[in-house]
C-alpha cells in the first residue's frame, strides 16, 4: 500500500514526510509533514493514507498529526527518492 505525492510522483515514506506511526487498538496515528505548508493536495494525500491505512487487518480509525518540525527538507527523503527525482545522493539539506 502506497501513497504517492501527486506532484512528485513519488511515495510519501520515500520522501521522508512520515515521522511517526502509532498503533493503538484499532487506531493508526500518523505523524507526518507535507514538502510545504499549504500544500493544496494536502486533502488529497491526507485521503489516501486513511485509504490505505483502514485497508490493514485491524485498523478503522486514522488519525493524521500534521506537523512542521522538523522542518521537511531533501535530507529526509530517501536516495531512492533523491535518485527518481534527479537529485544527486550526495545532496543534503542544512535543515538536516
Amino acid at each position: 500500500m502506497t501513497v504517492i505525492d501527486p506532484e512528485l510522483r513519488v511515495d510519501i515514506v520515500n520522501l521522508g514526510l512520515i515521522y511517526g506511526i502509532d498503533v493503538s487498538d484499532d487506531l493508526c496515528t500518523i505523524t507526518m509533514t507535507l514538502t510545504i505548508p499549504g500544500c493544496p493536495l494536502s486533502d488529497m494525500i491526507k485521503n489516501d493514507i486513511t485509504e490505505a491505512v483502514t485497508k490493514v487487518a485491524g485498523i478503522n480509525q486514522v488519525k493524521i498529526e500534521l506537523v512542521w518540525y522538523p522542518v521537511w527538507g531533501l535530507g529526509k527523503m530517501s536516495d531512492q527518492a533523491k535518485t527518481t527525482l534527479g537529485i544527486p545522493v550526495e545532496v543534503k539539506d542544512e535543515n538536516n
